[in-house]
């Protein structure tokens, strides 16, 4: 489904939106002309579906995921006597600084298309596993002034990351070196969100 952005006209959001609350969506979906962008089943061959582009086919796209994931959360510190208080209160909140999802796991230590997909996200027509094995997938963040799509290719939507205010952060402005702060709300010290990239993935291959 399209990540198509609630607040958002239908004008809007089949062209690149950035109204309304952020909202994470799936990079093969997500980004106009992905690979499950705006699509319909147009007919059926041999028992399986053939798709075509639907422009009027928009969704939400939001994931959702159970587990914390969007901007807000807004995390904030929690004191530790061993520990800075941005890195425990991330840790309290079941994450880590610097966690990219979909890319790394919950401990950094990064991981392939795997992490995102079963089988790797990709096959050939018998059905014969042909994972992603190079470029980049990962969850993807559009909303609050974000744009849902890059505009260079059909994976082209902008990651998140966790990251930490080193102090005060506007809406909109970055809360570390091109990670911005799509939350709606102005961050303080030592709070912490998924920031969105400045920097479009590059298509997986």
């Amino acid at each position: 489904m399209p990540a198509s952005l609630p607040g958002a006209t239908l004008a809007q959001n089949q062209a690149n939106p950035t109204q309304g609350p952020a909202v994470l969506y799936d990079c093969m979906s997500g980004p106009k002309a992905a690979a499950f962008d705006a699509r319909k089943i147009a007919s059926w061959l041999n028992g399986s579906p053939v798709y075509a582009n639907d422009p009027l086919n928009c969704s939400t796209g939001a994931l959702s995921t159970g587990v914390g994931f969007g901007s807000p959360p807004i995390v904030g510190p929690i004191s530790h006597p061993l520990y800075s208080n941005a890195a425990w209160g991330l840790h309290e909140a079941g994450f880590t600084d610097d966690y990219v999802p979909g890319q790394d796991k919950p401990d950094a230590v990064t991981q392939s298309a795997f992490m995102l997909y079963i089988g790797g996200g990709r096959s050939l027509p018998n059905g014969t596993p042909n994972p992603y094995a190079a470029g980049a997938l990962g969850l993807c963040m559009a909303g609050n002034g974000g744009s849902r799509d890059g505009g260079a290719s059909p994976f082209t939507g902008f990651p998140i990351k966790s990251v930490t205010a080193p102090g005060a952060v506007a809406p909109g402005a970055d809360v570390e070196a091109g990670f911005a702060n799509r939350s709606g709300k102005a961050l303080t010290t030592d709070q912490s969100v998924f920031g969105s990239s400045a920097a479009a993935l590059l298509d997986p291959v």
